[in-house]
């Protein structure tokens, strides 16, 4: 089903350029779009995969930006005192992505200029991440790496250079990937296409990722009903407790 609608996507962006060409009109520079536009978290969620597809009207690099949405972060740093790990020093960050995943045809140092990775903030390492409290900067470079460090091992931020493929220099696609922790909210994925360092055309889809079904359900309840929701996991749990031990005596 997936390839179905890939290759009909490509027949269509390929007939939009095409059909434009044959009566003399030029067409977007840019176009791109993503099979589905919202994720759905339902019981047993295990992360999922979004074919993003596109054509441009020239040869050109192409950047995806994958945006989540933005919240607070505190990053604590640990000390070992007497034999014990506790947390000390700690730092909190303001407009965080919740999720972040950058692609692009080749590495972004070499194709995109300084500037418009600066602006754009395109790349881990561009990322727009100033701890609130007043500490040095090598503290507050030292908590960013720790910051970014733990996205990456949640598989919350991601950098993939030369992961989006080129079909017949115009035609392009990328696959996007949520991890099962992935974040709900609005999320903005960014298509850049540049030529000759300097950026030719932007597009911009919104892509929703929410809860559905059971899952919404318990998510609605542990929130609204935090002490209820507590006290029910409880019970479960020591009824759990209480069959398997009852099982494991008669065996």
């Amino acid at each position: 089903m997936a390839g179905l609608a890939s290759r009909s996507i490509a027949v269509c962006l390929l007939a939009l350029f095409f059909s434009g060409s044959a009566q003399g009109q030029s067409g977007p520079p840019l176009v791109a779009d993503l099979i589905e536009e919202q994720v759905s978290i339902t019981l047993g969620f295990s992360g999922t995969d979004l074919l993003l597809f596109g054509a441009t009207d020239e040869i050109g690099d192409i950047v995806v930006v994958v945006r989540g949405p933005t919240g607070n972060v505190t990053v604590r740093r640990k000390e070992r005192i007497g034999g014990i790990w506790v947390n000390r020093d700690h730092a909190t960050f303001d407009e965080v992505p919740g999720f972040y995943l950058i692609a692009s045809t080749g590495p972004i140092n070499e194709t995109v200029p300084l500037e418009i990775r600066r602006n754009k903030e395109l790349g881990l390492d561009m990322l727009s991440l100033d701890p609130t409290e007043d500490i040095t900067q090598e503290e507050s470079e030292a908590f960013r790496a720790a910051l970014i460090r733990n996205k990456q091992r949640q598989g919350l931020y991601a950098a993939m250079p030369g992961s989006v493929e080129l079909q017949s220099g115009r035609l392009f696609r990328t696959n996007v990937t949520f991890p099962s922790n992935v974040p709900t909210g609005i999320y903005t994925v960014e298509v850049i296409l540049l030529r000759d360092d300097k950026i030719v055309e932007v597009t911009l889809t919104p892509l929703v990722v929410d809860r559905r079904g059971f899952e919404a359900l318990v998510f609605s309840f542990a929130h609204v009903r935090p002490m209820v929701y507590g006290l029910f996991a409880i019970l479960i749990a020591l009824i759990a407790g209480w069959f398997a031990g009852f099982a494991f005596r008669k065996i």
